[in-house]
């Protein structure tokens, strides 16, 4: 029972202080009750706590639209805020669709996505996700979606298929989180990118996990140059305070929902609280700490040391398959001796992170791979210290099982 946030920790009802080390799902980027959000939203609980952005405005929601215009990709020039990862995602890809209806192509009615993809909770973002434990049950219920390996053969020879049926092709940049870390090979989003452009189709790029600062730049799609034609973000965008989703688009599609009311162009998508200005206030408070604290300027010393630890402490062990990172998001596969995966009725990751509480440090798995996500603030000391608490957690999970065998 967590009562309490101090920085980089969290604390429960009975004093225990626990090193936050997946940022209270993969959101929170400065800490705990850091200062200056704080009294961002403070200042605005102030002067105004919620008003709805149908029809009407607010500073702060301007504001934030215009420095996450300036810190995109180029080309993103448009903004439509909603409240989660889920709901930027579903925008985008209503969006998409819409676009190509406005533009005549009404052939243009699937959507392409990988494999063990992970973009949400909603029904279309469900549509497009293809992890059986999430979303076997709900099948008849959504739309269909291509699916698609992790490699630029197979992603030419379903663009090659199919392109001309395509309304988007949606991806996270470079890792899918929820799949277990699963890193892309160099070249894919470029790959991606080009295949988009040659086909018609629209790119939608999800970083609802790994942007502001996760990969060690802003956004993810940095790393390889690459612009999409939608950019879906939440999580870290109100520094993990409050729900706040956005979804930026570039000026073309814009366009295309311009006209008279009576062409019904408009995009008739809202939330009750789209654009809060307390969501809003705590983003523009984080962007300021991201600028006041130089943090990513002070994430390649992070990413390395956490680097080294990690190889130090898992590199040669028995039961680790796979070290997967990029910046500061960590997946650590947990197998056998053989290399073939533990049974899922030992629930392996689930003791490892239920054992590491003990060394005060909060995990949460994604099955048998361990996950570390810390916040953006976290310090060199206590990165050692993660690592070091999950070796431990895992070692004496191990040595539990070795002694209950027969």
């Amino acid at each position: 029972m967590i009562v309490a946030g101090d920085g980089n920790y969290l604390i429960d009802e009975h004093g225990q202080r626990y090193l936050d080390g997946v940022s209270s799902l993969w959101a929170n980027l400065h800490g705990h009750g850091h200062p200056r959000i704080n009294a961002a939203i403070a200042d605005q609980l102030g002067k105004l706590s919620h008003s709805t952005l149908l029809g009407l405005s607010h500073p702060p929601s301007i504001e934030l639209g215009e420095r996450l215009v300036a810190l995109a990709p180029p080309g993103l020039s448009r903004v439509f805020y909603s409240d989660s990862g889920s709901t930027a995602v579903e925008v985008a890809l209503k969006m998409a669709f819409q676009f190509h209806q406005h533009g005549g192509d009404s052939k243009r009615q699937r959507f392409l996505a990988l494999q063990n993809a992970y973009h949400g909770d909603t029904l279309g973002s469900v549509s497009v996700g293809g992890i059986d434990l999430f979303h076997r049950l709900f099948s008849p219920l959504l739309f269909h979606t291509d699916r698609v390996t992790a490699s630029i053969d197979a992603l030419e020879a379903a663009f090659a298929q199919h392109g001309s049926e395509l309304a988007a092709f949606v991806v996270e940049p470079l890792i899918q989180g929820a799949a277990g870390m699963l890193l892309q090979p160099p070249g894919f989003l470029q790959a991606a990118r080009s295949l988009c452009d040659q086909h018609g189709v629209l790119l939608i790029a999800d970083e609802v996990a790994t942007g502001f600062g996760r990969t060690g730049k802003m956004f993810a799609c940095e790393h390889v140059g690459v612009s999409p034609d939608f950019l879906c973000v939440a999580k870290g965008l109100s520094g993990g305070y409050l729900p706040l989703a956005a979804t930026l688009t570039t000026e073309p599609i814009y366009q295309r929902f311009l006209g008279r009311r009576s062409d019904l162009k408009t995009f008739f998508h809202g939330h009750t609280f789209t654009g809060n200005p307390l969501g809003c206030a705590a983003a523009l408070g984080s962007l300021q700490v991201f600028e006041e604290e130089q943090v990513l300027a002070s994430l390649p010393g992070k990413i390395a040391t956490l680097t080294r630890a990690l190889d130090v402490a898992f590199g040669l062990h028995r039961h680790v398959r796979e070290i997967r990172q990029i910046g500061l998001m960590v997946g650590i596969e947990l197998g056998q001796d053989n290399q073939r995966p533990f049974p899922p009725e030992l629930a392996l990751g689930a003791r490892v992170c239920e054992q590491v509480r003990r060394h005060g440090v909060i995990l949460r798995p994604l099955g048998d791979v361990l996950v570390l996500m810390p916040p953006l603030s976290i310090t060199l000391d206590e990165l050692r210290h993660l690592v070091d608490a999950t070796r431990r957690a895992l070692d004496e999970v191990l040595a539990s099982l070795d002694r209950s065998q027969p």
